[in-house]
């Protein structure tokens, strides 16, 4: 059973643009704070606010070598929401099969031909 919480604090830390470009960067690896600062118009100091947002939510972790603190992706903490959308996706696939499955139907019902009445040789 999903834990609907987790799923949305995990959704309220994506909705910031700012921190799905921070995801977006580290699914290419593990990289420094003032790296993921870089491209972004902002302090460092609010850099490092969104990532303790994702941190805090399981989304990324960090580790701290001398003076480096670097982030890296939290596969797990994505887990939740990959279940969530899996089990939307299954559902609709399901709805979508069936509703071909019911076209597929009245198609070949459109096509079989049918017994017509003839009429009875009264000719006009």
């Amino acid at each position: 059973m999903l834990k609907y919480q987790d799923i949305d604090n995990s959704f309220r830390a994506l909705a910031e643009p700012t921190r799905r470009a921070i995801i977006e960067r580290l699914s290419r690896g593990p990289t420094s704070v003032s790296d993921l600062a870089k491209p972004f118009d902002m302090t460092l100091a609010a850099v490092v606010q969104h990532l303790q947002v994702l941190e805090e939510n399981g989304l990324v972790r960090s580790e701290k070598a001398g003076r480096v603190r670097t982030y890296r992706i939290e596969p797990k903490g994505l887990g939740p929401i990959a279940d969530w959308v899996a089990e939307r996706r299954s559902l609709m696939e399901r709805r979508l099969d069936r509703l071909g499955e019911l076209l597929a139907e009245t198609e070949t019902e459109t096509n079989d031909p049918k017994p017509s009445v003839q009429s009875k040789g009264r000719v006009k």
